[in-house]
């Protein structure tokens, strides 16, 4: 796969609690010289790299009720508004987790449906399911509810979990919400090879923060 054909997949991320603007102003510049999809911010930082990626082909993209997906509908939505007014083109919610292990598949649903209604017309929905966390029935519960809800894309992990992205995940996520939702994977996606198998296995997205060194083909220690 061509070096130009990787980026395009990449959401260049940067989420850490210590990131500063420095970092971020670093983020989108990189961003804009490989052509990355998009960047990938909290929402503290989406004004910035909305103002720092006018112009260019790269979206904005953020992160809601994150890392732990434990705020209730009405803030994710809230929070899913407050971004797109700033610049957002894409969000990434993170679903309620404990209701999912606790069957309570309605809240999961509204929590879902809830930041799907926000962005309406507005933004690429995203669903962060926490795959370390979950059994594979639990898996498919999660895509089914979020594709039912309404989203665009199911994603693996926040990358401040227990563990990432698997190929066997990736391949079980696809397998689920068929050929018309997006998988992303994110949460150790550190090189071109383990990018590549990705892919293979059904990802049309890739959330890293090591995305150059994916891109250049050599190793990378970076995560989320």
């Amino acid at each position: 796969m061509a070096a130009s054909d990787l980026a395009k997949l990449i959401d260049h991320t940067a989420l850490k609690p210590e990131t500063t603007k420095e970092d971020i102003l670093k983020l989108c510049a990189e961003a804009k010289e490989f052509n990355f999809f998009s960047v990938c911010v909290n929402p503290v930082w989406v004004y910035t790299a909305f103002e720092q990626l006018k112009g260019t082909d790269v979206a904005v993209c953020t992160v809601i009720g994150f890392p732990l997906g434990a705020s209730t509908p009405e803030v994710k939505a809230f929070e899913t508004k407050n971004a797109i007014e700033n610049g957002a083109t894409e969000v990434d919610m993170v679903i309620n987790i404990g209701a999912l292990k606790g069957k309570e598949y309605d809240l999961v649903e509204r929590d879902v449906r809830a930041v799907v209604e926000a962005a309406k017309g507005r933004a690429l929905t995203k669903a962060i399911i926490e795959t370390s966390l979950l059994t594979d029935e639990e898996k498919v519960k999660a895509c089914e509810i979020a594709v039912k809800a309404g989203i665009q894309f199911v994603k693996t992990s926040t990358g401040f979990s227990t563990g990432g992205a698997t190929v066997e995940d990736i391949r079980l996520m696809r397998e689920t919400v068929g050929p018309n939702i997006g998988v992303k994977a994110s949460g150790g996606v550190r090189d071109r090879k383990t990018t590549i198998a990705m892919v293979e296995a059904g990802a049309t997205r890739i959330g890293a923060s090591a995305g150059i060194a994916i891109v250049k083909g050599v190793s990378s220690e970076s995560d989320y």
